[in-house]
């Protein structure tokens, strides 16, 4: 990208917006069966055969467990303020319950230290998707014991690193492991169980409700937030089927997490969606005013759009077909009218100013100041790299969707009003893709998963532009 283009999207950043970069454990740490780890749910998923794409291994990742000073140093380099990483709970609670792994806890120590010295805020997801396996067994998110067995992880967590973390995210993604993990199977733990997996919502953000109230008694200095993957959803046609599925999915997909956590209640349903009630019989009547505790930021992940077509739909892209997935009412149709990404998702940067301008209409004064805590992109690129690997695709993608993102809340905007105070990119270096493998590549740094040689791309060189240009006044085009 020319000079003076990173210098015009530069000077759209405001003095103190925060720049970022995301990862998570299971899909760079490696080190699966070292110093006293405990196994997780995606440990066993990724062990069957069939379910990783070309069988990719989770066992080495990126080997940041043995690297973490070196992945650390190319953070640092970028220039960027902040580093987004996630911790294991098998990795610091083998069995997610009891004795603590005290190797573990030094591993993210040592971690956050490192970035401390780096110049890095510390931004701590303690949940992103890798539940442990002795409490999957156990009924996973689908029983209520693992919230309270969470809180209490979260606790310990606030205890040890409450003095250097900067912000805390407590789940990742709650939708994803809802409808990926348990009801299409097609992610760890791998069950399709389709609209009966809904409870697993309800216990995930009553263990977000529980770990804020840990956090906030463990006196942590840091502020205190959830990640949820929002996608603006439109009907593929003007029939009443595909419009009541449209909604059924924008409550599915969007509501369904952010309605109990900013406004305390759960969405109405749609007529024909009546299914579609986390709660049971084991729900407490205080659990929503648990789940709606004050926030100090909501995190927002932005990928794609969602237009709804009745019925079953095409097996999505990277995955293995399950039984669920061709039982499913209505599906993501294609928009035809996008260039796409490598995973087939359509690259729509303005529905990300649709994302947040839906989040101010809906949640007005109750949505806190707003983080946006993952964007990016994977597209097809060499295994190995020789010299520069110029991935204008990926640098397109991410100015064109930071620059819709600080329109939408600026003056005229959608979302004007909004709060937006940071932009995380993810990701680092490219990693195990979850059921993908490794054959979606997101990352700003190459990885050579034989040798696990790190080579940035001229999108790492992108952002080390745009992190120093916003420094400086910005130049004429």
């Amino acid at each position: 990208m020319p000079r003076a283009a990173v210098e015009r999207l530069a000077s759209l950043i405001p003095h103190d917006f925060t720049l970022g970069v995301a990862t998570s454990a299971f899909q760079i740490e490696g080190a699966l069966d070292e110093d006293g780890r405990g196994s997780s749910s995606w440990d066993e998923f990724a062990a069957r055969p069939g379910v990783i794409d070309s069988d990719g291994s989770p066992a080495l990742a990126c080997d940041h467990y043995h690297r973490s000073g070196e992945d650390l140093d190319l953070v640092a380099g970028l220039g960027v303020d902040a580093y987004r990483f996630s911790i294991a709970w098998s990795r610091v609670q083998p069995e997610g319950r009891g004795a603590w792994n005290e190797k573990g806890w030094d591993f993210y120590d040592r971690l956050i230290d490192g970035m401390l010295a780096r110049g890095l805020s510390p931004m701590a997801t303690l949940f992103h998707w890798d539940t442990p396996l002795a409490l999957e067994h156990d009924g996973g998110w689908l029983a209520r014991a693992t919230a309270l067995r969470f809180a209490e992880y979260a606790a310990e967590a606030g205890r040890r690193f409450g003095d250097r973390v900067d912000r805390w995210v407590t789940l990742n993604e709650p939708v994803s492991l809802t409808l990926n993990g348990y009801a299409l199977g097609i992610h760890a733990p791998g069950r399709q169980l389709l609209f009966d997996a809904l409870p697993a919502a309800h216990h995930q953000l009553l263990g977000h409700g529980l770990a804020v109230q840990a956090l906030r008694a463990a006196r942590v200095r840091g502020q205190i937030g959830i990640t949820n993957m929002h996608a603006p959803v439109h009907p593929a046609s003007r029939g009443p089927l595909d419009w009541i599925h449209a909604k059924s999915a924008d409550v599915l997909l969007n509501r369904l997490y952010a309605d109990p956590v900013l406004l305390g209640r759960y969405p109405r349903i749609p007529s024909l969606g009546r299914r579609l009630n986390p709660t049971d019989r084991r729900t407490r009547a205080d659990d929503l005013a648990t789940i709606h505790a004050p926030l100090d930021f909501y995190g927002l992940n932005y990928y794609y759009p969602a237009r709804i077509r009745t019925g079953p739909g095409p097996t999505p892209n990277g995955v293995q077909h399950t039984a669920a997935i061709g039982k499913t009412p209505f599906h993501l149709a294609e928009l035809p009218e996008y260039a796409v990404t490598g995973f087939g998702w359509p690259i729509s940067p303005e529905y990300c100013g649709v994302v947040l301008g839906e989040l101010k209409q809906r949640y007005g004064a109750s949505l806190p100041p707003v983080y946006i805590t993952e964007s990016g992109a994977s597209f097809p690129e060499p295994s190995q790299s020789d010299g520069m690997m110029h991935d204008d695709a990926r640098v397109a993608y991410l100015a064109s969707h930071l620059e819709a993102a600080l329109a939408a809340v600026g003056p005229g905007g959608p979302a004007e009003g909004v709060d937006l105070r940071g932009w995380y990119v993810w990701t680092l270096t490219d990693n195990f893709e979850w059921a993908a493998g490794y054959t979606q590549r997101f990352g700003l740094v190459h990885t050579d998963f034989a040798t696990l040689e790190r080579t940035p791309k001229a999108s790492y060189y992108w952002l080390q532009q745009l992190a120093r240009a916003r420094h400086r006044p910005a130049v004429s085009a």
